[in-house]
Formats: structure tokens, C-alpha cells, sequence
């Protein structure tokens, strides 16, 4: 049955995409920790953001348009792609320039704005949520339950309920915290695709570079 359920999530994502710009219920702003990224796959490409002098953390994955159930994906738009220029100047919160290139590619293009209102949207989401400083003090790996990484984002911002916001683990370590907001930026429950908090109990967490 649990199979069957994951199935039917995938094929209503599936064909999600493609779907007009703009209609869409909530965002997800996805904070990625950088040091997870890293070590998963930035090292091996040689990414700048894993450079020792990076300094990056919580950095941002992408503001993703999201319905109640699924999300649409890679939509028809009248709207200018990107310019390098306006890449390039996330790379401050996004990583890199290709990050910024292809989250508006797949998710940018489906919120109805355009490229420079997307990215400033997704900035202004970026700065109204408060990153825990306890992580960037750490100064050795450890490993610890996902939902104390939660908890700390609840600490840390107020307006924030447990059912806004959801820890994801990859490869044994804390990957992600994704939190949900209206398209004015305010919290609100996540839908229940979005809710799947990671239950490991020992999940690493690197400190960074």
C-alpha cells in the first residue's frame, strides 16, 4: 500500500509539469547545508562554493512553487530568462551561478514572475528566515537526531510550527531544512508530500570548511 501511495505522489509530480505559470498553492524555500552538498557531490565537481574560503551554510536550494499535492515543473513562460549578471549575483546565498540558472529553469519559470522578481522573492525569503548560528559554531562533526535540527529552526523563528517546516536526510546526513510559506512569504502548513521528516537518530553533521 505504502508503495502504491509513493507511486501515485510521483505521478501526480509527473504531470505537473509543464503547467501554467503561476497557479500554484504555496512556496517551499529549501535551505541546503552547504557542507552536505559538498561532500555528496561539490567536491568532486570541483564547485567554488566548497572552497575553503567559501565560508557557505545554510545556503539557498530554491523557492519552489508547490501545490496541496505535487508541483509543477519546467512551465511555459513568456517571461526573459535570466541574464548571467543576474546568476551571478545570487551566488551569495545560492552557491553558484548554475544553481541560480537552473532553479529558475525548473521552478522560477512556473511562479509567474519574472527572472529578476523571482530572485528577489527568493532572497527576501531567504533573509526573513533566521538560520540558527549554533550550526556554523561547530568546529567537528557529529551526529545528532534530524529533529533536533528542527528544533532549532522552530528556536529561531517564532512564527514557525512544527507542520511549516521538515528536516530531509541524504547518504546518512542532514541535507536540507524545508520550510513552507504563502506566496507573501508567510509560514503555513506544508502539504502532505512536503511533510517527511527524516527519523534518523544519528545523522552527520559536518561543520564548515
Amino acid at each position: 500500500m505504502r508503495v502504491f501511495f509513493v507511486l501515485l505522489l510521483w505521478a501526480s509530480a509527473a504531470l505537473a509539469d509543464g503547467e501554467k505559470a503561476g497557479k500554484f498553492d504555496y512556496y517551499v524555500l529549501a535551505l541546503s547545508w552547504s557542507p552536505t552538498w559538498c561532500a555528496l557531490e561539490g567536491d568532486a565537481r570541483n564547485s567554488p562554493q566548497c572552497d575553503e574560503t567559501a565560508d557557505y551554510g545554510w545556503v539557498l536550494h530554491g523557492l519552489w512553487p508547490q501545490y496541496h499535492r505535487g508541483w509543477p515543473a519546467n512551465c511555459p513562460t513568456a517571461e526573459r530568462p535570466p541574464t548571467r549578471t543576474m546568476t551571478e549575483a545570487m551566488t551569495d546565498i545560492m552557491g553558484s551561478s548554475g544553481l541560480a540558472w537552473y532553479q529558475w529553469k525548473k521552478h522560477g519559470s512556473c511562479s509567474g514572475l519574472s527572472a529578476p522578481d523571482y530572485y528577489a522573492l527568493a532572497r527576501e525569503a531567504y533573509a526573513r528566515v533566521k538560520r540558527p548560528d549554533v550550526f556554523r559554531k561547530l568546529k567537528d562533526p557529529v551526529k545528532l537526531p534530524a529533529s533536533v535540527v528542527e528544533q532549532a529552526f522552530l528556536k529561531a523563528n517564532p512564527g514557525l510550527e512544527p507542520d511549516m517546516l521538515t528536516i530531509t536526510c541524504r547518504s546518512g546526513r542532514i541535507q536540507e531544512a524545508r520550510l513552507c510559506l504563502s506566496k507573501s512569504l508567510d509560514p503555513v502548513p506544508c502539504g502532505r508530500d512536503v511533510v517527511k521528516d527524516c527519523q534518523m537518530k544519528n545523522a552527520l553533521f559536518a561543520p564548515i570548511k
